[in-house]
């Protein structure tokens, strides 16, 4: 579904993207690791239109993202989460979900919001202000407002962050169902391993701005670059 090939991008002396490669397919959920400043979040927003690349293609579906904007692409059906939640605090729970639903310009059928509700597990708050939330509910909230926009591509930026374990535990379960809902890709990029080791999903490493590992968690952890540059040399 997603095709990034050969990417670059640039920032004055700092080469954040270098000849990045990634294929994402439909229905599939992979997690995106690296250091900090390995250019995850500039991947992100080279796909989301929200910066140019100096090099290379985007495509979703053979269509090219690149020269779009970013509220074209998410008519396209790429939806993004960003690390803080980005809610309507003062609005209900399920005035939220419509707001996103309404906004969303597609012609394709979407959801009806009741189903959102329960796949996010708020169906008890839904009719309370979202700013009474707990952050991990409002994380849950964020991606139920991506949900009701019927999205083909997920890309979700540090969905865990500031979660106790008990809603990371929860997030994992969220995710891990929506992987069963067919054509619709997930892309996490994580830095809490544990999170990622539960999702049990294709891990994408990246360091530099390139891709190094890429496989199951098992696997990318024991690569030597992978063990120095983010995992630690014992881990």
């Amino acid at each position: 579904m997603l095709q990034v090939r050969g990417v670059s991008r640039q920032f004055g002396g700092v080469r954040a993207l270098d000849d990045m490669s990634l294929e994402v397919a439909a229905g599939e959920l992979a997690c995106v690791i690296g250091p900090n400043g390995c250019g995850k979040t500039t991947l992100l927003n080279v796909v989301t239109g929200q910066v140019a690349p100096s090099g290379g293609e985007v495509e979703l579906d053979g269509v090219s993202l690149l020269g779009r904007r970013p509220d074209a692409i998410a008519r396209l059906g790429v939806a993004r989460k960003f690390q803080v939640p980005s809610i309507f605090e003062d609005l209900t729970v399920r005035e939220n979900l419509g707001v996103a639903r309404a906004a969303s310009g597609r012609g394709r059928a979407l959801p009806e919001l009741t189903d959102v509700l329960a796949d996010i597990h708020l169906e008890a708050e839904a009719d309370q202000p979202a700013g009474g939330l707990s952050h991990g509910a409002k994380q849950w909230l964020e991606i139920g407002m991506l949900l009701a926009q019927a999205p083909r591509l997920m890309l979700l930026d540090e969905p865990t962050a500031g979660m106790s374990r008990a809603e990371t535990a929860a997030t994992a379960g969220l995710l891990l169902r929506l992987r069963e809902r067919a054509g619709v890709a997930i892309v996490v990029v994580e830095h809490d391993m544990q999170f990622v080791e539960a999702l049990g999903a294709r891990v994408v490493v990246m360091i530099a701005g390139r891709v190094v590992g890429d496989g199951r968690y098992e696997d990318v952890r024991r690569l030597p670059a992978v063990r120095e540059a983010y995992l630690g040399a014992h881990a």
